[in-house]
C-alpha cells in the first residue's frame, strides 16, 4: 500500500507531501489548482514518459517519492531486491528525478535503477484509470484485453499457450516461404557446386603441393645452369685440373705460419685456424662435387611437373589463391551441397510441421474461444449489476465473443462491449449507445468486477465521474467507498457527491505572489470538509444553503457506509 507520496517542483507543486492510508482518499480543488499533478507524480512513478515541462518554473529539476509499506506482497519484495534495491522496516521507497534538460533517474530502495526497471516493479502496485481511459476503452483490443484479464488465470494460460504454437507456426511458414521461393537459386547454387567440386576432384590436390612443385619446376628448368655452376665453383675450391684453388691457397697460408709457430706462439694459434679451414673447404668441396653430380636434366619430368602445375593454376583462379585455399573451399562447398541437396526433404518436413502446428492453433484457439465465451457471460453479469448500482437500473451490458476470418497473436476472437442504457433498447457499441456519463459509470463497473479477478494494491481514478451528476453522482461515490473497502483507493474529483464518501480529502490549494504561483496539499478536518463540499456545491465559499446541502451529504455518505 501506497503510505505517502513527496512531490518537489513537479507543475504548480513546489513542495508538498500527500500522507495516505487505507480506504478512499478524495482530492479537490479549484480549476487549475494542479489536482492532477498527483496523477501526473504517480505516472513517473510508475515509469511513466518524463515531461520537461512538467518541471516547475525556475527549477532544476522536480523529484517524486512514493513510500510503499510492503505488507504481504512478497512478490513485489523480490521483485525489489532484484534490481538491487533494500527494503527497510518493511518500507520500500520508490524515486523519480526529472531535470528541466528533460534527463530522467529512477531509484527502487535506495538503488539507481533505469526507468523501465522502476515500471516493472512499481506497476503491480497501482491501476490508474483516467479519463483517457474511457476513450481507450472504446478500442476493440481494450475491450478484448479487459475480457482477458477478468478471465484470470484460465484465460491467461490458454492465451499463452496460444500465443505459443502461433508464433512457432508463423516462424515455420516464413522459413517455408523462403525455402520454396529460393528452391531455383539453391539448385542453381547446387549445379555450380557440383561442378566446382568435380574440378576439384578430378585433379586430386594435396596441400602444399603448389609449393612444392613450383620449386621442382625451377630446378629442372635451369638444371644445366645450376650444374654448370656447381661444377666451376667445385673446381674453384678443388681444381682437378692443377688449377690454383682456395684449397691449395689455404694450405700455403698454414705451411708459412707453421715455419715461424717456434718463434711466436700467436702465429701458431693462427696456422691451427688455417688448418681449420682447411677442413671445411674440403668438406664443402665434396659437397659441392656430390651436388652437381645430382643435378640431372630430365624433360619428361619437366613436363609433368609444368602439367600438373597448369591443372593446379587453373582451381587457383577459380576456387582459391593457394592450392590449401581450394582445399578449404571444398570442404565448406561440401557442406553446403549436403543442405542444398535436402531442400526438398526440408521442404516436406516444414510442410508437415506447418499441418500439425495449424491443428494445434485450431484447437488452442477454440479453447481460448471458449474460455471467454464463458468469462464474457460472467463479466456481462457483473458490470449490469453494477450499472445497477450506479443509477443505471435499466442498463444491460453484454459482451460479444465473435469469431475473425483470421487468426491473430491473440487469438480468433472479436470481442466487443455492447450496451443496452434502457428498458426496450437494443445493445449497442459503447462508442455509439453510451454518453459521457454512462461511459465513465462503464468504466467504473467495469474496474470493480476486473479487480476481483486481477487485484491490485491501490486504485486511482482521475476525474472519471465527468459527465455524471445528481444522484448517478452520489452512487458513484458510493461505490468507490465499496471498492475502498478491499483496496486503498485515490480518487480526483470535482463532485462533492463523491468527496463525500471519502475518509480522507484532501484538497489542494492555489496561492500566488504576483508572479509565481504554487500549490500546497492540505488534508481537511471535519469543518473544512463542509467548506469544501459547500465550495463545490455552489462554486464559491461562505453559501449557508450550499454549507447545509454540505452537511446533509456528509451524513446520507456516514449513514450509507455505516449500514454496510
Amino acid at each position: 500500500m501506497l503510505e505517502e507520496i513527496r512531490i518537489a517542483s513537479l507543475g504548480v507543486i513546489e513542495s508538498s507531501t500527500l500522507e495516505l492510508g487505507p480506504g478512499l482518499t478524495v482530492i479537490t480543488g479549484e480549476t487549475g489548482a494542479g489536482k492532477t499533478m498527483v496523477v501526473t507524480a504517480l505516472g513517473l512513478l510508475l515509469g511513466g514518459r518524463a515531461d520537461s515541462g512538467a518541471v516547475r518554473t525556475g527549477a532544476r529539476s522536480a523529484r517524486v517519492e512514493g513510500v510503499v509499506r510492503v505488507g504481504e506482497l512478497a512478490a513485489f519484495t523480490a521483485a525489489v531486491e532484484e534490481v538491487g534495491g533494500e527494503v527497510e522496516d518493511g518500507v520500500v521507497v520508490l524515486a523519480r528525478n526529472v531535470s528541466a534538460e528533460g534527463r530522467s533517474r529512477a531509484f527502487v530502495g535506495g538503488a539507481s535503477v533505469p526507468v523501465s526497471s522502476l515500471a516493472e516493479v512499481a506497476e503491480p502496485l497501482v491501476a490508474v484509470h483516467g479519463q483517457s481511459d474511457q476513450h481507450r476503452l472504446l478500442r476493440a483490443r481494450a475491450q478484448r484485453d479487459a475480457l482477458d484479464r477478468f478471465g484470470g488465470d484460465e484465460v491467461a494460460g490458454l492465451l499463452a499457450a496460444y500465443a505459443d504454437v502461433h508464433h512457432r507456426l508463423v516462424a515455420v511458414e516464413e522459413e517455408l516461404e523462403e525455402v520454396v521461393a529460393h528452391a531455383r537459386e539453391r539448385a542453381q547454387e547446387a549445379d555450380l557446386l557440383r561442378f566446382g567440386l568435380g574440378d576439384v576432384e578430378g585433379v586430386a590436390p594435396v596441400p602444399g603441393e603448389d609449393v612444392a612443385l613450383a620449386a621442382e619446376e625451377a630446378r629442372l628448368g635451369f638444371a644445366d645452369t645450376l650444374r654448370t655452376a656447381a661444377e666451376q665453383a667445385r673446381e674453384a675450391l678443388s681444381s682437378e685440373q692443377g688449377h690454383p684453388d682456395a684449397l691449395a691457397t689455404t694450405a700455403a697460408a698454414r705451411a708459412l705460419l707453421d715455419g715461424v709457430r717456434e718463434h711466436d706462439a700467436e702465429a701458431g694459434e693462427l696456422a691451427d685456424r688455417i688448418a681449420e679451414i682447411t677442413y671445411l673447404l674440403s668438406d664443402l668441396a665434396a659437397d659441392v662435387a656430390s651436388y652437381a653430380a645430382r643435378v640431372e636434366t630430365d624433360p619428361a619430368r619437366l613436363a609433368a611437373v609444368s602439367e600438373r602445375r597448369a591443372a593446379l593454376t587453373a582451381l587457383t583462379r577459380k576456387y582459391g589463391d593457394t592450392i590449401d585455399e581450394v582445399l578449404s573451399w571444398a570442404e565448406r562447398s561440401a557442406t553446403r551441397l549436403l543442405d542444398l541437396d535436402h531442400t526438398d526433404e526440408r521442404i516436406a518436413e516444414l510442410r508437415a510441421e506447418q499441418e500439425l502446428l495449424r491443428h494445434d492453433r485450431a484447437r488452442a484457439a477454440a479453447a481460448l474461444t471458449a474460455a471467454r465465451t464463458e468469462a464474457a457471460a460472467r463479466l456481462a453479469d457483473q458490470v449490469t449489476a453494477e450499472l445497477g448500482l450506479l443509477a443505471m437500473p435499466h442498463a444491460r451490458l453484454s459482451v460479444e465473443v465473435r469469431p475473425l476470418e483470421r487468426f491473430t497473436s491473440s487469438g480468433a476472437d472479436e470481442v466487443e462491449l455492447m450496451l443496452a442504457a434502457n428498458t426496450g433498447s437494443d445493445p449497442r457499441p459503447l462508442g455509439k449507445g453510451a454518453s459521457g456519463g454512462e461511459l465513465s459509470r462503464v468504466m467504473l463497473a467495469l474496474e470493480v468486477a476486473l479487480a476481483g479477478t486481477s487485484p491490485v494494491p491501490t486504485f486511482v481514478f482521475d476525474e472519471v465521474d465527468a459527465g455524471v451528476g445528481g444522484a448517478a453522482a452520489v452512487e458513484v461515490g458510493r461505490r468507490l467507498a465499496e471498492l475502498a473497502t478491499s483496496a486503498q483507493v485515490l480518487v480526483v474529483t470535482h463532485l462533492p457527491q463523491v468527496a463525500a464518501y471519502a475518509d480522507r480529502h484532501v484538497v489542494v490549494e492555489k496561492a500566488s505572489d504576483g508572479t509565481v504561483t504554487s500549490s500546497g496539499l492540505t488534508v481537511l478536518d471535519d469543518a473544512q470538509r463542509e467548506q469544501e463540499l459547500s465550495r463545490m456545491l455552489a462554486g464559491l465559499a461562505g453559501s449557508d444553503t450550499a454549507l447545509a446541502h454540505a452537511r446533509e451529504l456528509l451524513e446520507v455518505a456516514q449513514e450509507t457506509r455505516a449500514s454496510h
